[in-house]
Formats: structure tokens, sequence, C-alpha cells
């Protein structure tokens, strides 16, 4: 809940323009890391016998579901160079994570941007 507050102060600290520069890194980095550890997605780790993956409920992007050997596939697969395109058709998987993966791209750039001289708010 906190992560979908923080979007939409995010937001509208784009579009009103009353808050600095500051403000807007600081609600980018908190949206992204709830993107990573927080927002509720599917695990989609690698299972047997399942080509979409696992589909139980998890918590963030980079986090796998409540089984410890997911948590530890979805970790790996950042680390391990063939398992990272894996990892990134994982993002769009659905449209939760599809939905969560805009979100973190989205805070992302926009942390970025606002340390650009001449496009940042204020």
């Amino acid at each position: 809940m906190v992560g979908v507050v923080a979007a939409a102060l995010l937001i509208a600290a784009w579009v009103n323009k009353a808050a600095g520069p500051a403000s807007v890194a600081a609600l980018s980095g908190l949206v992204l890391i709830w993107c990573f550890f927080q927002a509720p997605v599917t695990c989609a780790a690698p299972v047997r016998g399942r080509e979409d993956g696992c589909r139980n409920n998890a918590t963030g992007l980079l986090l796998g579901c409540h089984i410890r050997q997911h948590r530890w596939q979805k970790l790996k697969m950042l680390i391990l160079r063939r398992q990272l395109r894996t990892f990134f058709s994982g993002l769009f998987s659905d449209g939760k994570a599809a939905l969560v993966s805009l979100a973190a791209i989205g805070s992302f750039l926009s942390g970025i941007v606002t340390f650009v001289p001449g496009v940042a708010v204020g």
C-alpha cells in the first residue's frame, strides 16, 4: 500500500511541479524499492513440468514465493548470464508483473531525470 501511495505522490509531484528534485528522487527510490521487494506479483520461478513457472504469490520482482528454493532461483537468475534472459522475460509474464515492472522502470527513469539540468522539477 505504501508503494501505491508513493507512486501517486510521485505522479502528483511531476504534474504539479510543487515538489523539489530531492523529494521526486526520494519518492522515485521508494517506489523502486517497493517494486523490487514488496509489490504483490506471481513467483514465476522455474518449475519442472510447468512452462510458465511457479504460480504462487510472491512479494516483489526480485524475491520468490514462500518456498526458499524459489527465492534462490530468482536471485541466481540475476547473477548467471545464461538465465538473465529468463528473468527479464518473466518481468512481463502476466498483468501484475507487467504493471509492477513498468512502475519500476518509470520510477527509475524519474529518479534519473531529476538530476538532468533543465528537465528537473522546480
